[in-house]
Formats: structure tokens, C-alpha cells, sequence
């Protein structure tokens, strides 16, 4: 569960987010909204990389302002257009992740051969086309054991395969325990994704709405 208490976010004059009080419950959640209603930045206050006002805290417990340590090692964030540094790997990216969340370079590696990236796994990224290289951002954010994976679009520049594929690894991942916060203008296929919420946001907040 996620609780967000008194949370605001400004660029300058601007309030891009103001959430009193509101609460995400486990699960597969489906963020919808209009572009510049707030979701990437939500998404980001969440991942700890942007400052904020007020507090967001994980299961009653570890809060970000607080216990910032430990909330962060919890969240797990791909963005929408990944950008790497263009001289590195693949594989230096993962060795650094996996040792930065604790996860396992093996697993990893597993996830890059179903997503058809491991062919180019020892290549710059530099050498990636976008939808590699938003594969390999994906692929990422499921390292270590977070108890929140935030992706947003995680579907953009992805073919058909590609979907298929990422569906499934969120499917698989949730009855393991990991909740999904998602991103996404793209219609999901009926039964393709089972999402157990949805939120819209608008009007500097969100809000719960039906599926």
C-alpha cells in the first residue's frame, strides 16, 4: 500500500501535484490521464527523484521522508524515453543495478533473452534502437525484490511480441508479491493485462475510477 500524505509538487510557480490525502492499494494499477496531468511526475516523486512536499509512505511503515534508505530500495522506476550513458553495456548497466538493488545478475540476464535484447547484451547502448533500449529499462526495473515496479509507457516503441512478453512478466512478477504502478495511453487487450485498479489523474490530483 501506498499513502500519500499532504503531497505537493511545484516547477516554480506552477503546482503540478496537490494530494491531501489518498491511498494506492496493492496490486496491478492502471494510471490513466492526459499528458501533463501529472502522472510522470507523480511517478518520479514516488522513485525518490524529485523533491516534494509533504510524505509517501510503503505499508504503514517505511516512509520516504523518514526512512528514504530503505523506501527507495522498495521502488523500483522505468521511464517513458530511458536515456543510458551511450558507452556503456547492457551488461555494465545490470552488474550495476543488480548491485545497487541486490538482485541477480542471472535472473536478469533471463529476462534480456525474453525480451530479445541478450544478443546485444555486451554492446553499448549507444547501438540500441529505442525499443531496445526501452526493453532493457524494463528489464531493469525488475531487479531485486521492490515491493512497487512503476513503469511508465512501458509500452511505447514495443511490437506485438514485445507486449505479449512484458504482460506476462508483470503477470508473472505480481503473484510473486511485487505491485505495479503503470502508465499507459495504449489500450491493453481485453484479459492481456488484469489490472485490479485504476486511477485518473487530473486537476492536480488523482483519483480512483472503474475499470
Amino acid at each position: 500500500m501506498l499513502l500519500f500524505e499532504n503531497v505537493q509538487k511545484q516547477y516554480g510557480a506552477y503546482t503540478a501535484l496537490n494530494i491531501d490525502r489518498f491511498t494506492i492499494d496493492d496490486g496491478i494499477v492502471w494510471l490513466q490521464g492526459e499528458n501533463g496531468s501529472g502522472k510522470t511526475t507523480l511517478l518520479k516523486i514516488i522513485a525518490g527523484l524529485l523533491p516534494f512536499k509533504g510524505d509517501i509512505i510503503i505499508n504503514s511503515t517505511y516512509s520516504i521522508k523518514k526512512r528514504r534508505q530503505q523506501f527507495v530500495r522498495l521502488v523500483n522506476y522505468a521511464e517513458t524515453e530511458p536515456m543510458y550513458p551511450d558507452f556503456l553495456t547492457a551488461a555494465e548497466l545490470v552488474k550495476l543495478y543488480c548491485h545497487a538493488k541486490k538482485g541477480s545478475i542471472q535472473d536478469t540476464e533471463y529476462l534480456l533473452q525474453q525480451l530479445h535484447v541478450y544478443d546485444a547484451y555486451k554492446k553499448p547502448v549507444a547501438t540500441y534502437s529505442s525499443g531496445m533500449v526501452k526493453k532493457l529499462s524494463i528489464a531493469l526495473a525488475f531487479i531485486g525484490n521492490p515491493a512497487w515496479i512503476l513503469l511508465d509507457e512501458p509500452l511505447v516503441t514495443a511490437d506485438v511480441a514485445a507486449v505479449q512478453t512484458i504482460c506476462a512478466l508483470i503477470q508473472n512478477r505480481h503473484k510473486q508479491g511485487t505491485n505495479f504502478l503503470i502508465t499507459s495511453h495504449q489500450a491493453f487487450y481485453a484479459g492481456q493485462l488484469l489490472f485490479t485498479s485504476s486511477l485518473m489523474a487530473s486537476g492536480q490530483t488523482i483519483a480512483s475510477i472503474q475499470i
